[in-house]
């Protein structure tokens, strides 16, 4: 396959349409809520696991725009199927046991990290994404 029709083809996946409610992190990853407290983000090849929590809490703190200091929990079991996205939840009764980050230093040992954190710590840009 020649180098024209495989820039073709990724630019064309990378113009797909989103659904409308769907929101473009600073990281550019896709998050999406899908009830109250939950937020989901969609698979995506090139984010590490860190990049979903930055696109969840990048989302909770833009477009729910909850304190910072609220506390996100992984609410999808691990392992994660290859080519599944991660669901997020800002209620622990729904927080996916033992899928959390590992937290050092102070704070709740819970696998939760507030949205500041995630939003703040977790960011790095994802090439191609283009930010103005």
């Amino acid at each position: 396959m020649s180098r024209g029709v495989i820039l073709a083809a990724g630019i064309a996946a990378l113009m797909a349409p989103l659904p409308a409610s769907a929101f473009t992190a600073k990281n550019g990853m896709v998050a999406v809520q899908i009830s109250p407290t939950e937020i989901a983000v969609p698979h995506d090849s090139r984010g590490r696991e860190t990049d979903y929590w930055c696109a969840a809490g990048d989302f909770a703190d833009r477009v729910m725009r909850v304190d910072g200091a609220t506390r996100m929990w992984r609410a999808s079991p691990k392992p994660r199927e290859a080519g599944v996205g991660i669901t997020f939840t800002l209620d622990p009764a729904k927080k996916a046991e033992g899928a959390g980050l590992s937290s050092f230093g102070s704070g709740p040992k819970d696998g939760s990290i507030s949205v500041s954190a995630a939003a703040g710590n977790h960011c790095r840009k994802i090439w191609p994404f283009i930010a103005d």
